[in-house]
């Protein structure tokens, strides 16, 4: 461990580089702090420094963050350090919050009688206007993607006129042409002005409106700078063009600002987050103090050796600004690479090791489950279910909880109570389910494609479930599926986290696994047309790297599945940071025993019988064919086969043994 500084108060145990940080003197302060370095503990101590030696009172700081679970965790450090004072208490907000607290004090001043109303969420007045202007109101996926669209460009300080070249500029991933977006985006702000006849404001006319009085009334000013004299922000790489404005107008000519970031973590980029302020922080102000934070007390030294080169393969501006990090725990196990046959083997492996983890007395709340898109996380539901071992899905819904989901198995449920279909079941559950958003290929706009990525999910769930009953007709299938939806397990907040990587930032856990690390899923396929996409993907794969504590696991696999050939690569990011590269199987493969299959199919059917549940759940087809093609002759053998794992052969080893040998016994 590093040594600490013998220090009292505020300065207590604290490192060089954070002592450095908390005691620099009033006026531009920058900490570039990496993950796990003790970012809020720095500018908690910081703030509570700043108060303890008079040099500010604590009702003069406004600390500003993006999240109010970090807020509040700001607010309950400052509180647990004391600081208060007879003018009041810091006030620690998000950028949000602190405008709207703003707004409310000083409209009355500038706008007289006029009234306003918080718009808290832009789709009904999206809907409203889309209507208006001839298009598809009742197309809830584009009504989401336009309210996106307007989001990002307010966020980014673009007006409707300058919205067409600002769209093309981005490469925004548009569900309309960037000309009606533009026209649907002048409209819904005409609209805002005369709703019923109030006035309605958007989040994002929070930080405009507060930031545009500020700069228009001297006298408004004067009192707020009167009243908030220094300045704090956290995660500053995720500002946005607004909300730079607002900090300006804070300052003004002033420069008491502590600024907390990680260029590195930057991975916010689509909803107009930018990191150049924390990158011009230094040009700026060229007076300002520069501290690196890079003691990393969170993770042990392998995954932090892990985390460094990955990151240290970044391209582009940010990359000159890496921190490399020094893990200060001790020793830890070396992380996981799993490469898998297919999708099943690969959740099959990673809920293997779930329980492992938890027998040895890792606590389930301390397992995080991480995938690059939330359509990801039904087959970890699925499996975890089966498993008895409870979970939770962090920043959205269960799958069957989510409301595409739930449209399409109302179609299908309907479907299935009328008279059978006239062909296949697959493509009746595809006809089905076009009316409710599954096109042939895949769709424009994001929201349209996130809805679309789950409806295919659905019809693989059930594309298994004919493989496994392939006599079932309709009717049957959507029984089964239905079934399978009641039996999950009902989330619950002391299970294992399943979360998308976005949604884990900010979080920690003693063990991570981060699945489906192969091309088109990380980097996601969207993210191959220019560099600065592809490294905000490296860096969102870096984020859920540093997500962990001590154990990591990192898996992918080579097919979707269902007797799909082998044609996926793994993650690009992983070249160079695997210790020992898998084989690519360049080499052709063996065919699987005919016999042995058969054998082992029989068996799975009635060891799935005998314990009431699915086929799938006990070996995949892909393992099936694997073990049919390797023969295995003993446990050790069986143990080498990829994805069994101790866990399956403590449960059904010797039986799949007994399968081989019969189906060797028949040829």
């Amino acid at each position: 461990m590093a040594m600490r500084t013998a220090q009292t108060g505020a300065l207590a145990g604290l490192d060089p580089e954070q002592l450095e940080a908390v005691t620099a003197p009033r006026g531009p302060v920058c900490v570039l702090a990496g993950a796990g370095t003790g970012k809020t503990r720095t500018i908690t101590r910081r703030i509570a420094h700043l108060i303890e030696s008079g040099q500010v009172n604590p009702s003069q700081v406004l600390a500003v963050t993006f999240t109010a679970r970090a807020a509040a965790e700001m607010r309950e450090r400052l509180a647990g350090l004391g600081v208060s004072g007879p003018g009041g208490s810091v006030v620690a907000q998000t950028f949000h919050a602190a405008a709207l607290r703003q707004l409310r004090y000083f409209w009355p001043s500038v706008m007289g009688s006029t009234q306003w109303e918080l718009l808290d969420h832009k789709f009904r007045l999206v809907a409203r206007v889309a209507r208006d202007l001839g298009l598809d109101s009742a197309d809830r996926d584009l009504l989401r993607d336009l309210a996106s669209e307007i989001e990002w460009a307010k966020s980014s300080a673009i007006s409707p006129a300058a919205y067409v070249d600002a769209a093309k500029a981005g490469r925004r991933d548009l569900p309309t042409d960037a000309r009606t977006v533009a026209q649907m985006f002048a409209a819904y702000e005409d609209a805002k002005t005369s709703y019923d006849g109030v006035r309605l404001l958007d989040f994002e006319d929070l930080i405009i409106f507060t930031t545009t009085i500020l700069q228009a009334e001297p006298s408004i000013s004067d009192e707020f700078r009167a009243r908030y004299r220094s300045f704090v922000v956290d995660e500053y790489q995720d500002v946005t063009p607004i909300q730079q404005n607002l900090l300006d107008a804070w300052l003004g000519e002033r420069d008491d600002l502590t600024v907390v970031g990680d260029a590195n973590q930057t991975i916010y980029s689509f909803t107009g987050a930018t990191p150049d302020h924390l990158l011009n922080f230094t040009r700026r102000f060229s007076d300002a103090t520069l501290v690196r934070l890079q003691r990393d007390y969170r993770s042990t030294p392998e995954v932090v050796d892990l985390a460094n080169t990955v990151i240290g393969k970044a391209n582009g501006r940010i990359a000159g600004t890496r921190l490399q990090l020094v893990g200060q725990r001790p020793s830890g196990p070396a992380p996981v690479f799993s490469e898998n046959e297919d999708e099943a083997t690969e959740v099959g492996t990673v809920v293997g090791e779930v329980k492992r983890l938890i027998r040895a007395g890792v606590p389930a709340t301390e397992i995080a489950v991480l995938y690059r898109v939330n359509a990801q996380s039904e087959l970890y539901e699925e499996e975890l279910s089966a498993a008895g071992i409870d979970y939770q899905v962090r920043g959205d819904q269960g799958f069957f909880s989510r409301p595409e989901i739930m449209a399409a198995m109302r179609r299908l449920t309907a479907l299935a109570d009328g008279p059978p279909p006239p062909m296949p079941v697959l493509d009746a559950v595809r006809r089905a389910l076009a009316a409710v958003g599954l096109t042939d290929t895949e769709p424009a706009g994001a929201n349209a494609k996130a809805r679309w990525q789950q409806l295919l999910r659905l019809v693989e769930v059930i594309e298994t479930i004919v493989a496994e009953q392939p006599s079932a007709d309709f009717a049957a299938v959507v029984r089964e599926l239905d079934s399978r939806s009641k039996n999950r397990h009902a989330p619950t907040v002391d299970g294992v986290t399943l979360s998308s990587m976005h949604a884990a930032k900010g979080l920690e856990w003693d063990a991570v696994f981060l699945t489906g690390l192969h091309e088109g899923s990380v980097p996601l396929g969207r993210a191959t047309g220019t560099q600065e996409e592809v490294e905000e993907e490296r860096r969102l794969f870096y984020v859920g790297v540093t997500r962990a504590r001590e154990h990591l696991h990192l898996s992918w696999s080579l097919s979707r599945g269902d007797g799909r050939r082998a044609t996926r690569k793994r993650s690009r990011f992983l070249d160079g940071v695997l210790p020992t590269p898998p084989s690519m199987r360049d080499e052709p493969r063996q065919e699987p025993d005919k016999d042995v299959f058969r054998s082992l199919r029989a068996w799975r059917k009635d060891f799935a019988d005998r314990n009431d549940v699915m086929p799938a759940n006990v070996l995949s087809e892909a393992m099936l064919r694997t073990i049919a093609t390797d023969l295995p002759v003993d446990m050790t053998e069986l143990l080498a086969v990829r994805g069994f794992g101790p866990e399956r052969a403590d449960l059904i080893g010797s039986e799949v043994l007994a399968a081989v040998e019969a189906g060797l016994g028949g040829t």
